[in-house]
């Protein structure tokens, strides 16, 4: 089936951003490590994390391509379901991480920087 190759696809293109923007993103934090920026770490971690939320979105548009066309069992519904609720949570502690606060404060702390 041509739609199992797309979701195959997908979670290579998944992979493949998580591991480039990772490269990426270490080879960027050396150069400012290398010019003993004060905030090297915070560059890495944001970097990183933006990779890996990028990565998981392909991830799981794989899972739900093959979960609800190719497969659609109870079973696999379910799986997708705890999935999903763990990309969320993933998705959650790495907003905190890189931000700082959660994902709903961000406005409102966007609102009061000058």
């Amino acid at each position: 089936m041509a739609i199992a190759y797309v979701a195959q696809a997908l979670e290579i293109v998944g992979v493949a951003v998580i591991g480039l923007a990772f490269a990426h993103a270490m080879i960027r934090s050396a150069m400012h490590f290398g010019q003993h920026r004060k905030d090297a770490y915070e560059h890495l971690k944001r970097y990183m994390g933006r990779a890996l939320l990028l990565g998981l979105e392909f991830l799981v548009a794989a899972d739900i391509i093959r979960t609800v066309i190719i497969e659609p069992t109870r079973e696999g519904v379910l799986s997708l379901g705890l999935l999903i609720v763990v990309r969320i949570v993933l998705g959650w502690s790495i907003a905190v991480e890189i931000e700082g606060c959660w994902p709903w404060q961000v406005s409102k702390q966007a609102t009061k920087e000058p």
